[in-house]
């Protein structure tokens, strides 16, 4: 069995990078085209199991995001798995009227449909570091780190 990708399995990558293209309005009318019914999510914040709770999720955090994109930047991707890098750029009322930038990566395993998700990012810098007082604590310690 090769470790290649198959056609289908590339155009299945490119429906999921698709469907994040927007963060504020997330495709959701075609998760079902994208993960499979029990799929298994996982990022810094949540744990969800199954495609409705999934969608109910990616319903919630895009209802107050002003503005956001991600860019693609790098994937490998073989028969079962892949693995893509991105900059999510967003605009959040709550954090300012900055757009501010997360750099992060997404683990998908599939075969027809995606089972399982999990995205990768530091919450530092999506969420912390723009508190107001909490982000400059959490700054000064990064530049801490960053000297010693």
């Amino acid at each position: 069995m090769s470790d290649r990708p198959t056609k289908q399995q590339l155009e299945l990558i490119e429906r999921f990078k698709n469907f994040y293209k927007d963060v504020r309005k997330p495709a959701l009318d075609s998760i079902g085209d994208i993960y499979a019914s029990d799929v298994r999510f996982k990022d810094p914040v949540h744990e969800i199991t199954g495609m409705a709770e999934l969608h109910a999720y990616l319903a919630d955090i895009s209802a107050n995001v002003e503005s956001g994109r991600f860019e693609f930047l790098d994937q490998m991707v073989s028969a079962d798995t892949a693995y893509i890098k991105w900059n999510m750029y967003f605009r959040h009322p709550k954090l300012g009227n900055k757009t501010h930038v997360v750099r992060g990566m997404s683990q998908v395993q599939f075969n027809d449909r995606i089972t399982y998700h999990e995205d990768v990012y530091d919450m530092g810098q999506m969420l912390y570091e723009h508190i107001p007082f909490l982000g400059r604590i959490v700054r000064g310690l990064k530049n801490r780190l960053a000297v010693q």
